[in-house]
């Protein structure tokens, strides 16, 4: 597996997006959406990367600066194939190495609440993510939980 820089142009970064995006509608109310499409994941504060093996799209995440400070994580998603194959242990890990390179203090993550959500946030404790009040531009929502970990 294979960590890169991504520009998300590829046919398969689009449709692992979409896919993403569709998850998120399939679990949680529209109003307590916030995954970012592919228009906004091209903003200038979030770099996103893919994981590959060889030619084959494993999976993705993005870090979103929240400013000098603080990251996001945003966009975690692994491929439907290649779910339980540490796909998504390896994005976590390459983000939390680029947050501590870029110099944050803190990195910080949404995520649903209901049991879908439930293994997502799982792994976030499992590196060291603890539950906390919301963050940026972020409100109390009853289908959203709020993680960060110190870095």
């Amino acid at each position: 597996m294979f960590v890169k820089v991504d520009d998300l142009k590829s046919w398969e970064v689009q449709q692992l997006i979409t896919s993403h995006l569709d998850g998120m509608a399939a679990q949680s109310p529209p109003e307590s959406i916030h995954a970012l499409d592919l228009h906004s994941l091209r903003s200038k504060e979030i770099t996103f990367w893919t994981v590959w093996e060889k030619d084959d799209l494993l999976g993705c995440g993005a870090l979103k600066q929240i400013d000098e400070k603080h990251g996001e994580l945003k966009s975690m998603r692994t491929a439907a194939a290649h779910l339980r194959k540490g796909v998504a242990r390896k994005v976590l890990e390459h983000i939390i190495e680029e947050a501590k390179k870029r110099g944050y203090e803190r990195l910080s993550l949404e995520t649903g609440s209901m049991d879908g959500f439930e293994p997502a946030r799982n792994l976030y404790a499992t590196y060291g993510f603890q539950y906390c009040e919301p963050f940026s531009t972020y409100t109390l929502d009853p289908n959203s939980v709020f993680m960060t970990k110190q870095i």
